[in-house]
């Protein structure tokens, strides 16, 4: 006969095993849920398309970039090489047809904020400019750091509480007098403090954050995928995951956390895992510049480069820009 006291204990072990396993197997079903509802992440090769109804709006030579997707279109600055670098942004919309947004937007990267608005990296002005969905009018949201306006702010992440984070090479400083002595990566925080989260990278280019927000990735001209973990809303020691990149530009993150990176003259976007594995290669038939993910479901994802837009369906969902 079992000793009353020895037998109620173990009834109490075996309840919260019981217990305990309920949870684990209700975190795992959440996860499985997730990952169903997320879609698969693409393998091996694939190769997008040019979307045709975008046709260059210039005589010179000229790059889109910037591409984001806002409600049901995708807006992307479209600028030219030549003195100044002048920029406009555009809109494709969702039935195909092509308009012009800003005519003078003196753009490179866009992202979209919490009311719908686009923020853009501004070479013309050597700031973080926020513009207006409605009508175009510009408000300045970082022009300065340490008394000196930025070099060519290139392009944006925006966490879920609003602070943001872009890339400052020197591609087009020759638009605007000025500029800083580092090629940095920069913090805005939301009471819109300025501060310099690396400035030891040559042309940092890409920056993209994690679906949690806890992983920023900024890749540069040393041909490196940095990942800085985020403490407490502040980025921490960067560790490399992928080296050997072929100058990277810009970047997107699936829903499951993989990294989109635009390899410029290589003329492809390379997926990586959070870990740093290569997953899938997407084959433009031109320099690419950037991605995001967007279309009606979400998991077309558009790529903007030299003269040209392309589309590739995807069964995965990921962030609009």
């Amino acid at each position: 006969m079992l000793h009353p006291i020895r037998n109620l204990r173990a009834v109490r072990a075996l309840s919260r095993c019981l217990a305990l396993a309920g949870v684990v197997l209700g975190l795992s079903d959440a996860a499985g849920a997730h990952a169903a509802a997320c879609g698969q992440a693409p393998s091996g090769e694939l190769r997008a398309e040019r979307v045709a109804a975008v046709q260059p709006s210039r005589t010179e030579a000229g790059l889109y970039e910037g591409p984001v997707w806002v409600k049901d279109a995708l807006y992307f600055s479209d600028f030219s090489l030549g003195p100044g670098f002048p920029s406009r942004i555009r809109k494709l919309a969702a039935d195909g047809t092509v308009s012009m947004v800003v005519e003078d937007s003196g753009s490179n990267g866009l992202a979209v904020d919490a009311h719908g608005d686009l923020v853009a990296a501004t070479h013309k002005y050597k700031a973080l400019s926020r513009y207006a969905i409605a009508d175009g009018r510009r408000a300045t949201i970082a022009g300065t750091y340490q008394g000196n306006v930025f070099d060519s702010p290139n392009d944006i992440a925006i966490a879920k509480d609003g602070t943001i984070y872009f890339t400052d090479p020197d591609f087009q400083k020759a638009a605007a007098p000025g500029g800083q002595p580092v090629t940095g990566v920069y913090r805005v925080g939301t009471d819109g403090k300025v501060t310099l989260v690396d400035g030891s990278r040559p042309n940092p280019n890409g920056v993209s954050l994690s679906p949690a927000g806890d992983v920023l990735y900024v890749n540069a001209g040393d041909g490196l995928l940095r990942a800085y973990p985020i403490v407490n809303g502040v980025p921490g020691q960067g560790k490399d995951i992928v080296s050997g990149l072929d100058i990277p530009d810009g970047m997107a993150i699936d829903c499951h956390g993989n990294i989109y990176v635009a390899e410029h003259p290589a003329q492809r976007v390379r997926v990586f895992s959070p870990q740093g594995r290569e997953l899938a290669t997407i084959r433009t038939d031109a320099n690419v510049t950037n991605a995001a993910f967007g279309g009606a479901d979400g998991r077309t994802l558009f790529l903007t480069g030299a003269g040209a837009v392309w589309q590739v369906r995807l069964d995965v969902t990921g962030s609009p820009y």
